[in-house]
């Protein structure tokens, strides 16, 4: 059976980007499902929390995250 694998914690890290009119911080990065939770905060000044695909982050974040 598979070793499963923690959930790594990058909110220290103050990992972000801009994208159009949003700033996107990493907060965690779950090696198992390869997803990342973002929380994305709008020009609105409105913030969510959601998880997305570690593919569709740009190439320089993702370095940082998994660095291969």
């Amino acid at each position: 059976m598979a070793k499963k694998k923690k959930v790594v914690n990058l909110s220290d890290k103050n990992i972000s980007f801009k994208e159009k009119d949003k700033l996107i911080k990493v907060i965690s990065f779950n090696p198992n499902s390869m997803e990342v939770e973002v929380s994305i905060t709008y020009e609105r000044d409105e913030t969510t929390v959601m998880k997305m695909p570690l593919g569709h982050l740009p190439k320089e974040i993702k370095k940082i995250i998994r660095p291969v």
